[in-house]
């Protein structure tokens, strides 16, 4: 799965079968848009590749897209849900996904949402011991499984790698096996083993070392007479975001790791948790120049969605392939950095970028918008929510509404005697 590219009409970017400036037409922007064939074929092709070798749950890791729309069609390709809120779990529940398809992965959790959780019938993946502790004072007879601190890392960014030693999630992988006995002393029964190493990993290597961890312990805890039934590889399977950038070999990622798996263990099921996979590429941002400045030493196009609505170039230094939809594929006659309407120099949504003599008016789209776009967007500078849109068999649909006033206002209570 190299970057996705799109196909043009007339100059014009294609996008699910419409003219990308068709769907800005009828909708506005900024705009996110989402394909859904491209939604399904991702999932199928995650869930395809790992279970011709044994059998695979997938649990979309839906911190990166939580929209109703794009979780009830998951749901209907047979998806589970890996969560890691209560409110992703009411979100999913809302969506139609059965509680025994969800798995709920929380860190620093309050026994209020312990208790939330353990009410809605999902199960539990331990953080800590303190977690499980106060868990078993909720309800015992609970299945459970474990977070581990596999000492491995990936990621694109230091502040997406979660498993290398010392880091703030999981279960230090020595105190494993006396963690899972104090957890059956505690009357829980626990029945997985779960990792995580970080979020959008391209090489196969780093997720043969966690499975290398995981089957260890494993077999480690069998011995001591608790018994395995599934081994959780976690999400981090990452995506091309720029042009020529490798992507993830997801046929050998199944190939070695399912080996791993088999030739150590006899676990019989394993849980994936991608996100990002199955969502980046369904979807782009659709944003309008409104400006285009020549700062003498450098040139701006300025569009009207920033970093409260796309966050990951701030935040993550990510880079996000960016185009001209109504005039696709022109020659590049200049070189600008796109920056949005918020009044920090640090909103930018890409540097440096070549691109054809931009005018205002221009469509601007950004690819790879689905994971971590609207799911981490803000109303900084008071600036409502963007909409969403769905594109299916050439129609398109609007799937959130554009924000309003009212809603940055609804919950804000001014009181009396500061009206008078």
């Amino acid at each position: 799965m190299a970057m996705r590219d799109f196909d043009s009409q007339d100059g014009n970017l294609l996008f699910g079968g419409m003219k990308a400036a068709d769907i800005a037409a009828q909708f506005g922007t900024p705009l996110y848009v989402t394909d859904e064939a491209r939604l399904r074929e991702n999932y199928r092709r995650v869930y395809e590749a790992f279970s011709r070798y044994m059998e695979t749950e997938v649990h979309y890791a839906c911190k990166a897209n939580t929209n109703l729309a794009i979780l009830n069609i998951l749901r209907a390709e047979g998806s589970g849900i890996d969560a890691v809120s209560i409110g992703e779990i009411e979100t999913c529940l809302k969506a139609g996904f059965d509680p025994e398809k969800i798995m709920y992965t929380g860190v620093n959790v309050s026994n209020e949402e312990l208790r939330a959780v353990v009410d809605r019938g999902v199960m539990i993946n331990l953080d800590s011991v303190s977690e499980m502790k106060r868990l078993a004072d909720i309800k015992t007879g609970l299945n459970v499984s474990f977070r581990i601190t596999p000492g491995v890392g990936s990621g694109h960014d230091a502040k997406v790698i979660t498993g290398n030693k010392g880091a703030k999630f999981g279960i230090p992988k020595e105190k494993i096996v006396e963690t899972y006995l104090q957890a059956a002393d505690l009357g829980l029964k626990p029945i997985g083993i779960h990792a995580h190493i970080g979020s959008g990993g391209q090489s196969v290597e780093p997720f043969e070392q966690e499975m290398e961890v995981l089957t260890e312990l494993v077999n480690q805890l069998d011995e001591a007479g608790i018994k395995i039934r599934f081994i959780d590889m976690g999400g981090g399977i990452g995506v091309p975001y720029k042009p020529n950038e490798d992507e993830m070999d997801l046929n050998a990622l199944a190939s070695e790791v399912t080996d791993i798996i088999q030739q150590n263990t006899d676990v019989k099921k394993i849980v994936l948790e991608p996100g990002r996979y199955i969502v980046a590429d369904s979807t782009i941002l659709l944003t309008r120049c409104v400006d285009v400045k020549d700062a003498v030493t450098k040139k701006y196009v300025g569009v009207d969605a920033g970093f409260n609505t796309l966050i990951r170039p701030a935040m993550y230094d990510a880079y996000h392939y960016i185009t001209l939809a109504n005039r696709f594929g022109k020659a590049c006659t200049g070189r600008y950095d796109i920056a949005g309407p918020i009044c920090e120099t640090g909103d930018y949504l890409g540097h440096n970028r070549v691109m054809p003599d931009v005018q205002e008016g221009d469509l601007v789209a950004i690819y790879d918008a689905g994971a971590y776009g609207f799911s981490m967007s803000s109303q900084y500078n008071s600036r409502p929510l963007c909409a969403e849109a769905l594109v299916c068999d050439g129609k398109a649909e609007l799937i959130r509404e554009r924000g309003t006033m009212e809603d940055i206002w609804r919950h804000q209570k001014v009181p009396a005697r500061l009206l008078q």
